[in-house]
C-alpha cells in the first residue's frame, strides 16, 4: 500500500506539470544582455530610447558586450552629421552609424554608449544594457571606466549648439557617473593604447567630463561644442546636487 506522502505526491505532480505548461515561456535574452554588474548612479535615469525602439540590428553585433568598472569619466563626441536633420529621421541615421562602425571601422557594434540629438532625445548606443558599465569603442586608450556620449551633428567653429542637446548630454552624464565623481573636477586615467595622446601605461589627468580631443588627436567634438563643456559640467553638477 502506498504511503500517504506518496499519494499526496502523485496528486501534486500533475498539477505542477499543468502549471508549468501554461506558464509564459521565458526566453533567454541575447548573449550581450544582463552580463555585467549593475552599478549605482549619481542622478535619476533620464528617458532613453532603447536599441529596439530605434531599430538596431542585433544580428550585426559581433561579440557580446564587455564591462568595466563604474564610470569615472565622460567623453563627449560629435558624429559629423549635417545639423539640419529632422529629429524624426534619427533612428535611420543611427542605423547607418551602426553599419558604418561595424562594416567600415571593423568594430563589434556602434562605438558610442549614448547618442543625443538636437531635440534633446537620448538614444541607447552600444549594446549591453543601459544601466551597465558597457565598454565602448569611443576613446582609444581610455574606454575603460568611461562612457562615450555623442552629439548628433557637426560643431565646427561658428556652429550653434542647441540647448536641448546640451541638456540631454548633461542628463545622461549626471546619471552614468559614479557616486562621488566631481563633474567639475579631474580624474586620473591610464592609457591602454599607444595611439592615444598618451603612451600605453602612461597616466593622464583629464577632466571628468572631457572632449574626445583631450585624449586623442582629433578635432572632435568640434570647437563649438568643446567650448560648451564648462557649461555642461556645471549642468551635470547641478543635476547631481538635487
Amino acid at each position: 500500500m502506498w504511503s500517504r506522502r506518496l499519494v499526496l505526491g502523485a496528486l501534486v505532480l500533475p498539477l505542477a506539470l499543468l502549471v508549468m505548461r501554461d506558464a509564459p515561456v521565458r526566453r533567454a535574452p541575447p548573449e550581450w544582455v544582463a552580463v555585467g554588474p549593475q552599478p549605482p548612479h549619481g542622478a535619476p535615469r533620464p528617458a532613453i530610447v532603447s536599441r529596439a525602439a530605434w531599430g538596431a540590428d542585433e544580428g550585426m553585433v559581433r561579440q557580446r558586450a564587455a564591462y568595466t568598472g563604474a564610470v569615472s569619466a565622460v567623453f563627449i563626441h560629435h558624429t559629423g552629421h549635417p545639423n539640419g536633420y529632422d529629429c524624426a529621421d534619427v533612428p535611420d541615421m543611427l542605423r547607418a552609424v551602426q553599419a558604418d562602425h561595424v562594416r567600415g571601422e571593423g568594430w563589434d557594434d556602434i562605438g558610442y554608449n549614448f547618442v543625443v540629438d538636437r531635440c534633446g532625445t537620448i538614444y541607447e548606443g552600444r549594446a549591453g544594457g543601459i544601466g551597465r558599465p558597457v565598454r565602448g569603442a569611443h576613446a582609444k586608450g581610455f574606454n575603460a571606466d568611461s562612457v562615450g556620449i555623442a552629439a548628433l551633428g557637426t560643431f565646427d567653429p561658428g556652429a550653434t549648439v542647441p540647448q536641448a542637446l546640451e541638456e540631454g548630454i548633461a542628463k545622461v552624464a549626471a546619471w552614468k557617473l559614479r557616486p562621488g565623481a566631481n563633474p567639475r573636477g579631474t580624474v586620473r586615467l591610464v592609457s591602454t593604447n599607444d595611439e592615444s595622446k598618451y603612451k600605453k601605461g602612461e597616466p593622464a589627468e583629464l577632466h571628468v567630463i572631457s572632449g574626445h580631443r583631450d585624449s586623442y588627436r582629433t578635432l572632435c567634438p568640434g570647437d563649438a561644442l568643446y567650448k560648451r563643456l564648462p557649461a555642461i559640467r556645471e549642468a551635470v553638477a547641478r543635476l547631481r546636487e538635487r
